[in-house]
């Protein structure tokens, strides 16, 4: 490990600089901005609101609604407007990441929108936009157990690594390349997501969760000071 070389130079367990911030979409409930190196997302929430039309209304607790996008000139290749599958399963996956968080029996018959939109893509784009919504509900002042944390943990050959770019996501020497997204519960061992893209040998999967519990604590502390800085403006 320690003759491994990352193509930025970053230390295996090192994430890229991190930003964060609330407040950046003045209509919204509630709205945050999070941003690994290159890859920025932003977040809205609208409501609790009532779920029109009233069919879809759960009367005993509030609906989660997420969408997840990438803009079109986010990445190199243009992609086309409006959702993809990928999108529509990723906005469905941080749905299940962050309902645990949140008490949604407290609003029944409501709807919780969140939007998502990744403004630039460098690898990573779910865990980044997974962060900014924890901190854009957190933002809108929605009762919460406690932030959700997002990190993707990769393997480059045989080597763990936290926090890849889309190079590295790319790489395909060796055993090539796996990412692993994961979302869990600040200060706690309950993980509300755990996805795997492509393969990663049994024995490597205890060192993968360890360094996602190290990385999402040095993530938590960043939501953490963009939501007392935003309580200050």
């Amino acid at each position: 490990m320690a003759s491994f070389k990352r193509s930025d130079g970053r230390k295996v367990n090192e994430l890229r600089p991190m930003t964060a911030k609330v407040g950046v979409v003045p209509n919204a409930d509630g709205s945050a901005l999070f941003a690994f190196g290159d890859t920025i997302a932003i977040a809205a929430v609208y409501g609790p609101r009532l779920l029109h039309p009233q069919h879809m209304q759960d009367p005993k607790q509030a609906t989660l609604r997420v969408n997840y996008d990438l803009l079109s000139f986010s990445v190199y290749d243009r992609k086309k407007p409006g959702p993809s599958r990928r999108s529509q399963e990723i906005s469905k996956m941080t749905e299940y990441a962050l309902s645990p968080v949140l008490d949604l029996k407290e609003f029944p018959s409501t709807v919780i929108d969140v939007q998502i939109y990744i403004l630039q893509a460098d690898a990573g784009t779910r865990t980044a936009g997974i962060n900014a919504a924890s901190m854009a509900l957190a933002h809108a002042g929605l009762p919460m157990k406690n932030l959700v944390c997002s990190v993707a943990i990769g393997k480059q050959d045989t080597t763990v690594v936290a926090d890849l770019t889309k190079e590295e996501e790319d790489f395909h020497e060796g055993e090539g390349a796996t990412d692993f997204p994961l979302a869990k519960i600040a200060n706690s061992d309950q993980f509300t997501l755990v996805q795997l893209d492509g393969n990663i040998a049994t024995e490597l999967v205890a060192e993968v969760l360890e360094m996602a519990n190290e990385t999402c604590a040095e993530v938590y502390e960043v939501q953490k000071k963009a939501l007392k800085a935003g309580a200050t403006q």
